[in-house]
């Protein structure tokens, strides 16, 4: 079964994330929500915290944290906490961050594959509900354990485009989430890469692959899917986002499913006029419609 979500973008104030995260529970959208922690829009565990406690059912995916802003100790602290208030119903995804942004805030790291690596480890590790020594080049931590571990596994993926990166996120991580711009064949190849990193690693069991797909409906689809596109520098390439009906948008999903992809996140456009008409077509229209 192709796992189906919607995205929240941080471009919509907070306060209408309580309108959205309520009716993706009223209509059925038990899947996922995600949120972005974007500079310098939202805090995503702050927001992840507030979705949850509003609605029951639908899980609440965090993609991405970013690990140079974040001590790996507090990012297992908030993680442990949201999987004993919520059980089940967070997904939590690492990643550098945008070096951009990390530069500006003073963050930026020389390797953001090393402390990519190093910051998976310690944390996998702390929610497992190991006491925890490391002196790396970038995680540094003497005797810690969480006094509130999880009481169930909790997965953690870990987002990448480059081919170290997802390497990397086979090796380290429970999943790795896609950004956008991921084309049929994109999926296909990470995919591929995560596996090869799973395989060097010597660990077995799924690895989830999440996508976010660009999607546009209703009124002037066509015209603001382009635009964004053109905004993120894609246009040119094939496979990438899509505009139109139910119809439409179910067979890219079920394209993207087919080429290695676990769940695909339905990604608005940031001029998305209804976003919460776009949770309601999701789930009344373009989920009957995948297997």
């Amino acid at each position: 079964m192709t796992a189906l979500g919607v995205v929240f973008r941080p471009q919509l104030p907070p306060e209408r994330l309580r309108a959205v995260a309520r009716l993706a529970d009223e209509v059925g959208l038990e899947e996922e929500l995600w949120l972005w922690e974007d500079c310098f829009l939202e805090g995503g565990v702050s927001m992840a915290a507030a979705a949850l406690a509003w609605t029951e059912r639908v899980r609440i995916g965090i993609g991405l944290l970013p690990v140079p802003l974040r001590n790996v100790a507090v990012t297992a602290m908030e993680a442990a906490t949201l999987e004993r208030l919520f059980p089940g119903r967070a997904v939590l995804t690492v990643g550098h961050g945008v070096q951009d942004w990390m530069g500006q805030v003073g963050a930026r790291a020389d390797s953001p594959l090393g402390l990519l690596g190093e910051h998976l480890d310690a944390l996998r590790a702390l929610l497992r509900g190991e006491r925890v020594s490391v002196r790396g080049r970038y995680v540094r931590l003497d005797d810690v354990a969480l006094d509130w571990p999880p009481r169930r596994p909790v997965d953690v993926l870990a987002g990448g485009t480059g081919p170290r990166t997802l390497r990397l996120s086979g090796a380290k991580a429970d999943g790795t989430l896609l950004t956008a711009a991921t084309s049929v064949d994109g999926v296909r190849r990470a995919r591929r890469l995560a596996e090869e990193g799973r395989r060097e690693a010597g660990r077995d069991g799924h690895h989830r692959v999440v996508v976010y797909l660009l999607a546009a409906t209703g009124a002037g689809a066509d015209a603001r899917l382009r635009a964004e596109l053109a905004a993120e520098g894609v246009a040119s390439v094939p496979d990438v986002g899509v505009a139109g009906d139910a119809a439409a948008v179910a067979g890219a999903v079920r394209r993207l499913a087919e080429a290695g992809a676990d769940t695909v996140v339905l990604q608005p456009t940031a001029d998305e006029p209804d976003p919460e008409g776009f949770v309601r077509f999701a789930a009344e229209e373009v989920r009957p419609l995948l297997p």
